[in-house]
């Protein structure tokens, strides 16, 4: 989406849900696509899936510092080939839970044998990236989705799996129970084809 796009898709969500207008009034009109990585992974799709596997689970301060401590050991960005050349020992070394080693593992095993095409998905369908990211070991629906937001600046992306997401949901909706996965899908259908915009609005209301 182009900068005039992102305004555009602000005001239609303003338009259509109350609730919505009031948080970008309070909030603004922030970035759906913004991702404080530095650069580091931008028009590098099997990077920018290391990196968010790398942060599953802690903040991405800390999944920086590990993954630069990836590209100072790797001479370099991250590819399948210098993935693989990294024994778990060697990632655990740098600090990568044996878990989080062993995906990095998995992704690039994936790529290297030809069962996930990553340089591709740009031109794949939403769902499609989902369906073939996640049937790689490590990458599950949220990793997936950030990929889809950060990495291919999707516009209609709902993680509605997110704690945060659904934090958000009750408060500005004045809930009194956090809402189910399937709550914030059924309420969220009502902002596509500008749910990565929605999303953004909700977290930024944290």
């Amino acid at each position: 989406m182009t900068v005039p796009s992102v305004a555009a898709g602000y005001a239609v969500l303003g338009r259509t849900d109350p609730v919505l207008d009031r948080l970008i009034k309070k909030v603004g009109t922030p970035d759906p696509f913004a991702f404080p990585d530095g650069g580091r992974t931008t028009g590098n799709n099997f990077a920018g899936m290391v990196l968010h596997i790398v942060a599953q689970q802690i903040s991405i301060k800390v999944a920086l510092v590990l993954y630069d401590r990836l590209i100072a050991a790797l001479d370099g960005p991250p590819t399948p080939g210098g993935v693989l050349g990294l024994d778990v020992d060697h990632l655990r070394a740098i600090g990568m839970s044996h878990s989080k080693a062993a995906y990095l593992h998995h992704l690039a095993d994936a790529v290297v044998a030809g069962d996930l095409a990553i340089d591709a998905l740009d031109a794949v369908g939403d769902d499609d990236v989902i369906s073939a990211l996640t049937r790689v070991k490590g990458i599950g629906p949220w990793s997936a989705e950030m990929f889809l937001i950060h990495q291919l600046k999707r516009p209609d992306i709902l993680p509605a799996g997110d704690l945060g997401i659904r934090t958000a949901v009750r408060r500005a909706y004045e809930l009194t129970d956090l809402p189910l996965i399937a709550d914030v899908r059924r309420r969220g259908a009502a902002w596509s084809p500008y749910r990565t915009l929605a999303s953004t609005l909700l977290w930024r209301s944290l």
